[in-house]
């Protein structure tokens, strides 16, 4: 499939949804009245209009500009982290034995619950929504880079020991390149569990954000103002996201590209 008839398919996608929503919500269907409540489900012409004021106003900006600053700490922090430990780990078995039962145990607790106690130690700044952003982020990271470097295939390391490589060489050029499609893996969904750090310790606790613009609009019942929060919010984690795949292919320019089977 190429690229301009992939584009095609996906932008309709969202148009025929579009227009579903607006169909269901607008028009009288069933009874005299539309299928779907415009009270609690809102339509397209007003989320649009709703984002549009937001930029035009410039009302959108600050709320962006913090949302972006708490995500993109946390996805730094959180992935870093998670890359350390996962290479620290998969390198030293006996360590990875003893803290398993530990990493396995903080890695089950409920990330709502420590939002509140990370709000308790860090105050109501960018910071409280960092440390749980960092903590949806680092788990994700830490067992695709320990798991990547566990898949190591074993011949390509013997051969690679074979012909003399250092310890750092074999770092360098084994067991690095084998964790990078993991790692890559994975970051395109930490970028999400960042921003979802973020919003959601914003929705808790914060004077500014997209998740303080969200929960503002949901206090006074503007649907179309949570719906329009919501739009910016997906908006602004595929164009994140984008930049993650840009910076994959400059990496992993090496990789085969998947389903290719020419001779």
């Amino acid at each position: 499939m190429s690229r301009i008839t992939l584009l095609t398919l996906q932008v309709l996608v969202a148009v025929l949804s579009l227009a579903l929503w607006h169909v269901l919500t607008s028009y009288p269907l069933v009874g005299g009245k539309p299928i779907l409540p415009p009270f609690f489900f809102s339509n397209p012409l007003d989320v649009a209009h709703q984002i549009y004021v937001w930029f035009s106003t410039g009302v959108i900006w600050k709320h962006l500009y913090i949302t972006l600053i708490e995500a993109t700490l946390a996805f730094i922090i959180g992935s870093v982290g998670g890359v350390l430990v996962g290479f620290w780990f998969a390198r030293q078995p006996r360590t990875a034995a003893v803290f398993d039962p530990y990493v396995k145990m903080a890695n089950a607790l409920p990330r709502v619950v420590l939002a509140p106690i990370f709000t308790l130690w860090l105050g109501l700044g960018i910071w409280s929504k960092v440390a749980l952003g960092v903590t949806l982020v680092f788990f994700i990271v830490f067992f695709n880079v320990y798991q990547g470097v566990k898949e190591v295939s074993p011949t390509v390391l013997a051969n690679a020991r074979m012909l003399g490589m250092s310890e750092r060489q074999l770092m360098r050029h084994v067991y690095w390149p084998s964790a990078l499609s993991w790692m890559f893996s994975s970051l395109h969904t930490s970028v999400g569990f960042a921003v979802v750090g973020a919003v959601v310790g914003e929705y808790l606790g914060a004077a500014a954000g997209l998740g303080y613009l969200i929960q503002q609009a949901e206090g006074v019942f503007d649907v179309a103002g949570v719906f329009a929060g919501m739009f910016v919010l997906a908006a602004f984690v595929i164009v994140i996201d984008t930049i993650v795949t840009l910076v994959e292919k400059r990496l992993l320019v090496w990789r085969p590209v998947v389903g290719d089977a020419r001779p």
